[in-house]
């Protein structure tokens, strides 16, 4: 009997070690993106923060007042909507934008 080997194939050993290692390389990879999506969220919600207290000193110059609140900023345009990436509630209190605890 004789045997053809076809040799512009991939074996199914080399198969199985590819796909090996791209699982590695994804369980090494994806918890570092979840990780750094959660850090960037943070990092973006301070700077709107930031943002939402520079545009309440602003207010203060022009109505020699505080806001009673956010909504009195988007009221008066100063700023186009009030939220952080994460969607964590925000509040102002004498100037300061707080994050709402909960």
């Amino acid at each position: 009997m004789k045997f053809i080997y076809n040799e512009k194939a991939f074996t199914m050993i080399e198969m199985m070690i590819v796909l090996l290692i791209i699982t590695v390389l994804l369980l090494i990879a994806i918890p570092n993106m979840v990780t750094n999506n959660n850090v960037a969220q943070t990092k973006g919600c301070d700077a709107t923060i930031q943002l939402l207290e520079a545009q309440a000193a602003a207010y203060q110059v022009e109505f020699n007042e505080w806001p009673a609140s956010l909504d009195d900023l988007v009221t008066e345009n100063y700023v186009d909507r009030i939220e952080c990436p994460d969607n964590t509630p925000l509040e102002l209190v004498d100037g300061k934008v707080k994050k709402e605890e909960e």
